[in-house]
């Protein structure tokens, strides 16, 4: 009976062990203020729309982030460790951990910095008053502004099939969606101009409703008294494709007029 007793014990104590040593590697891969992202956009522009990284993975990465998913089936935000597909008719629905991306950037958020921005203001107007107030504009941010919104102007493209055209072409069939006075969250990045073509140069947000029903890619917008949580990203990761399309394609030129017209 002692034996026993001992025994479970001895158990108890080992798993006990085990759970504090292994979280941090079993679930967690990436530390705070890492940006994480799997391929690269220059491999999305010229129509690399299949990855194989899944969503169970990439959790493991970051809860909060955006890119797409496989077939460029629409927009994707990560908020609060859920992510969400933004389809062509703007409709969101949680994304199933099967489910892969051939573009993605995550971290996990702790913001470090708050920037509040009084009245109103446009995209265009919020992005110069983000890079004033920057310490430094050599390392990426990730970014969340939560409120009320008076006007946002967003996108998502329709899924596609093979042979892939360039995402430059497939973003003039774009579905454009105008909301007003509206909940929600932006989830965002800036990345460094020396980062062009591993991500998009400058600023790159997705939106959600706050019922999460709704949502795209920021094309423009209003802001009125903007709430801005910053985490500076030190660190950097990124996971290749090991497909032959990768492999093949040529990436050497990161084509910035191509990123503008397709981001902005």
């Amino acid at each position: 009976m002692k034996l026993k007793r001992y025994l479970w014990i001895t158990i108890l104590t080992i798993t006990v062990l085990l759970g504090i040593i292994l979280p941090g590697r079993t679930q967690q891969h990436t530390s705070s203020h890492t940006l994480f992202q799997t391929s690269t956009f220059s491999a999305l522009l010229t129509g690399i729309y299949e990855g194989n990284t899944n969503f169970k993975e990439l959790k493991k990465y970051g809860n909060f982030g955006l890119g797409t998913v496989n077939y460029l089936d629409g927009e994707m935000i990560g908020l609060d460790g859920k992510f969400y597909q933004l389809k062509a008719d703007g409709v969101a629905s949680v994304i199933p951990d099967s489910m892969t991306s051939p573009f993605a950037t995550v971290t996990f958020f702790k913001p470090q910095t708050l920037i509040n921005l009084q009245g109103q203001i446009n995209y265009q107007q919020l992005q110069q008053s983000l890079d004033q107030r920057l310490p430094t504009k050599n390392y990426p941010y990730a970014i969340r502004i939560q409120g009320n919104f008076p006007y946002l102007k967003l996108r998502s493209v329709p899924k596609q099939t093979p042979p892939y055209r360039p995402l430059v072409d497939v973003v003039k069939e774009q579905s454009i969606f105008e909301l007003r006075n509206v909940n929600g969250t932006l989830v965002g990045f800036r990345t460094p101009k020396y980062m062009q073509g591993v991500n998009v140069s400058g600023y790159h947000f997705h939106f959600v409703t706050a019922n999460r029903k709704t949502g795209g890619h920021i094309l423009d917008g209003q802001f009125q008294n903007a709430k801005v949580e910053l985490d500076t990203l030190s660190n950097v990761e990124i996971n290749l494709p090991k497909t032959a399309e990768f492999d093949q394609a040529d990436l050497e030129d990161s084509k910035p007029t191509e990123v503008n017209r397709v981001e902005r």
